[in-house]
């Protein structure tokens, strides 16, 4: 039996192949599966079986168009409502993929319906796929379906996960689909690149907790905001989403491309955030592609669902970017193909903005700067600047009349969310100066930091 991992570092997951030299099943596909194809070409495998460990909330599927593609099996759990063909499965379940068998572990905590897969292979080794229950070091978070049942499913969670290891050998190799910087984790996920059930039994607090109300209660007290565009993951995967357009579109012409931007339509400018705060077509926000794995993530977070999108960029970053938005459902994005904002769009006004390190923000704000924390509140209220204001980035479009007049010094950990955020800001007019610095480096340039309620100087 071979594991072949697919990752997606830009959602913080990873798909499976696994394969017996002649026949492959593939677990928890994303939508763009041309990467599922290559790997299954290069093994030289067929796929003739693929599995969905639940219906997932943080991206949209590709298991029904893969299924469809190479007529195989698509293995769904028999209690998720969907209407499309498949293959139901339930707890306790066997199928055969080639040589190896795989069978079907209830698991629910991140779903009321997730399930858990034990692969064994002719000779008996195993490797388990987990999906949202069992992560290297936590669990899958428990809060996604509904608030009502996240109670219950957080003790469901801590049930599964000790049902899951207790199914499987501890030698099995374990392979979760999120916990690599998914939103769907929770609790201390280590960031290991590869575990065993039995290395999870000694470290994985799910599983070295004895008090079942004192996991339920951490947990859920350490639960984060997550991405508004999961609310729309869930309802696409159940429907059975059809296949992603990867095509780049012909590139606007520059008097649509201005009129886009003089009637406020959303124009995402790709460039790095060093580039665009000195120079940008006014009216169009930055969403840095460089660091790819927030800029998915926080797209489909802070700008409206409903949205016509532009994007604007280097062929290359385009194209990456049309792969990564189709993954969350934002489908047939235009694009206006170039580095240079003013031969794009002549007609409109180029525009810029300080950005700073923390060497250049004043200590002391006189009347009329405020100090703008653009991170989630879970790490406002754990550590922050004094006299701070706080509205989250994924919250700045709809308290944008919070905001004060004025200069706006606007920061985030590391600078990306910061630079989002101070392109809105001047996309509706005001005075933003980005910080383009590690929050960590805030002190050491003599910043004063509250912790948790705790009063520290810093001079």
């Amino acid at each position: 039996m071979d594991v072949i991992v697919i990752d997606t570092p830009q959602l913080g997951d990873r798909s499976y192949l696994v394969h017996d030299g002649e026949a492959a099943i593939i677990i928890d596909p994303q939508r763009d599966i041309d990467r599922v194809e290559k790997a299954a070409a290069e093994a030289g495998v067929r796929i003739t079986h693929v599995a969905e460990t639940h219906m997932h909330n943080d991206y949209v599927t590709g298991g029904l168009e893969l299924a469809l593609s190479h007529g195989a099996a698509y293995l769904v759990n028999a209690a998720d409502p969907v209407t499309f063909e498949h293959q139901p499965i339930a707890d306790g379940e066997s199928v055969a993929v080639g040589k190896m068998l795989v069978k079907a572990v209830a698991t629910p905590g991140h779903t009321h319906t997730h399930l858990s897969y034990i692969v064994t292979s002719e000779a008996g080794h195993q490797a388990v796929f987990s999906g949202g229950s069992l992560l290297y070091g936590s669990v899958g978070r428990t809060d996604l379906v509904s608030t009502d049942d996240t109670v219950k499913l957080t003790h469901d969670q801590y049930a599964s996960v000790r049902r899951l290891v207790q199914a499987a050998g501890h030698e099995a190799q374990l392979y979760p689909t999120h916990g690599f910087g998914s939103f769907c984790s929770s609790g201390p996920s280590t960031g290991a690149g590869s575990s065993t059930v039995g290395e999870q039994l000694q470290s994985n607090h799910a599983l070295t907790d004895p008090d079942e109300e004192h996991f339920v209660e951490e947990l859920i007290a350490n639960l984060s905001a997550y991405p508004s565009y999961y609310a729309h993951m869930g309802a696409a995967n159940t429907f059975g989403p059809g296949p992603a357009d990867l095509s780049v579109p012909d590139s606007l012409e520059a008097a649509e491309l201005s009129r886009r931007l003089a009637e406020g339509e959303w124009v995402v400018d790709l460039r790095n955030r060093v580039a665009f705060a000195s120079n940008h077509l006014q009216g169009t926000v930055s969403f840095e592609y460089g660091d790819g794995s927030s800029f998915t993530a926080f797209l489909g977070w802070v700008l409206p669902w409903d949205k016509q999108l532009t994007l604007v960029g280097a062929h290359q970053d385009v194209k990456n970017a049309i792969r990564d938005l189709s993954r969350i459902g934002i489908d047939s994005p235009d694009a206006a193909i170039g580095n240079e904002p003013a031969q794009l769009a002549p007609g409109t006004p180029a525009v810029h903005y300080r950005r700073v390190g923390w060497e250049d923000v004043p200590r002391e704000r006189t009347e009329g700067e405020t100090l703008l924390d653009v991170r989630r509140t879970d790490e406002y209220r754990a550590l922050h600047i004094t006299g701070a204001v706080n509205i989250p980035l994924h919250e700045l479009l709809t308290r944008m009349h919070e905001v004060p007049a004025g200069i706006i010094w606007v920061h985030c950990a590391s600078g990306y969310r910061s630079g989002v955020a101070a392109s809105l800001l001047q996309r509706a007019d005001r005075n933003p100066v980005h910080i383009d610095a590690m929050f960590g480096d805030a002190a050491d340039a003599g910043m004063e930091i509250k912790r948790m309620g705790v009063h520290d100087e810093h001079s």
